[in-house]
């Protein structure tokens, strides 16, 4: 065992929702909401939400690759959000919300490039799949109120009707990779 950790980093929607899933696998050891992929050094949630910082709301992930892959982790990006809708998830709207992978590595960038090329060939879904994929460069975190959001919010109405059926359909398909 080597105990070296890994880290990914994803766009995938509102950070509040995919922190929460993310957090509840195997071999995650930290989930980290923030901002990448925009002009602005230090952007604030109040500047990304504007839609004109070019940031995206992100998760990057620390994991332990011998526990989880990659690949296991592009999976769960895949099933749990929807990558054909350009700067769009459900209600949440804007380019801060777009459907994007920030690789660390080639081999981070290659498997990413070949999930979504499998997941076309099999026609997953009917429309085209435009996740960006990109990469890494800054992440600036989120600020102190946004990590655990889920955790520390749970009867909060957005949490009640929006992330829990997102997490609900996760532990149907992923349950048993659950901590």
């Amino acid at each position: 065992m080597n105990n070296q950790l890994a880290v990914a980093t994803f766009g995938n929607g509102c950070f509040w929702c995919t922190e929460a899933i993310f957090q509840q696998l195997k071999g995650v050891k930290t989930v980290l909401p923030g901002y990448i992929g925009g002009e602005v050094k230090n952007p604030t949630y109040k500047e990304v939400c504007t839609g004109t910082t070019g940031h995206a709301e992100a998760i990057q992930i620390t994991y332990d690759p011998e526990v989880i892959s990659y690949r296991e982790l592009l999976d769960v990006f895949f099933y749990t959000h929807d990558p054909t809708t350009l700067n769009r998830q459900g209600a949440d709207v804007g380019t801060q919300y777009r459907s994007a992978i920030f690789f660390h590595n080639k081999e981070q960038e290659s498997d990413a490039v070949k999930i979504i090329e499998q997941l076309t060939a099999e026609g997953v879904y009917s429309d085209p799949i435009v996740t960006e994929i990109t990469a890494f460069d800054i992440f600036y975190d989120a600020e102190e109120y946004h990590q655990n959001y889920y955790i520390n919010n749970k009867n909060q109405g957005y949490c009640r009707a929006v992330i829990n059926p997102k997490l609900d359909k996760f532990m149907k398909k992923y349950g048993s990779k659950t901590k």
